[in-house]
């Protein structure tokens, strides 16, 4: 057995399927919140029976589910061992992050170029009014799926049909390494305030202060990885 991985299969409480939509969408949130919540923890095993047990559902989405999570990064297939949630690795950490900040800045450039329509600007601050309340209201999860959503609007408001898709697979990588650094309300306070100073820079088509800000954001994360490593050693390679 590969060092640091387990057979032990814990059973994660998962929501039914809606049948009004795709099963395999479905599976594949709720696999991956469950593994960004440490329900399945890295170096846990993953059952494709088990699941489909858990879903109740045909072994079609449930296979497509764990491909997509395999493409994300989040789960591994040994050869004759088996597929297990895949440990935090720095190297793929730090790849993820070199290639997000450097389409995220080439987005804010461009945007900075732009007139932002109406919906872009809707969409940008709805996300960081939601984080705001998120903060009021403690809840971390909540914020980082308004964190997510801003970077999305940005990415969306440049009208490049893949960017967004290129910018949420490569965040996937960091995604666990993001719900073990966001652990009060005044890092969550740093990090909205980092994206407002971002998006004033745009509007005032200010490049270059746009650019610092959201590259301080982007590397906050990589700023704080040695603690979270010693904290978590068991959850890398």
């Amino acid at each position: 057995m590969r060092k640091g991985l387990t057979t032990e299969r814990p059973t994660p409480e998962m929501e039914p399927l809606d049948l009004n939509r795709p099963a395999v969408d479905q599976i594949y949130a709720a696999l991956k919140g469950a593994i960004l919540a440490r329900q399945l923890a890295p170096g846990q095993a993953v059952s494709e029976n088990d699941i489909g047990q858990l879903f109740n559902s045909s072994r079609t989405p449930v296979r497509e589910a764990l491909s997509r999570l395999r493409d994300d990064g989040l789960i591994v297939t040994l050869p004759s061992r088996g597929t297990y949630v895949s440990k935090l690795s720095e190297q793929q950490i730090r790849s993820a992050q070199f290639i997000r900040e450097a389409l995220e800045v080439a987005a804010i450039r461009r945007l900075c170029q732009m007139d932002l329509s109406a919906r872009a600007m809707r969409d940008i601050e709805q996300a960081l009014a939601a984080q705001r309340q998120a903060i009021v209201d403690g809840d971390r999860k909540a914020f980082r799926l308004h964190d997510d959503q801003f970077h999305s609007a940005l990415a969306a408001a440049t009208g490049l049909d893949r960017l967004e898709i290129l910018l949420m697979r490569e965040k996937a990588a960091l995604d666990r390494l993001r719900v073990l650094a966001i652990t009060d309300e005044a890092h969550m306070a740093r990090l909205l305030s980092e994206h407002e100073a971002v998006y004033d820079a745009v509007k005032a088509r200010d490049e270059e202060r746009a650019v610092e800000w959201l590259r301080q954001h982007l590397r906050r994360v990589l700023g704080i990885l040695s603690q979270i490593y010693e904290a978590h050693r068991e959850y890398f390679d």
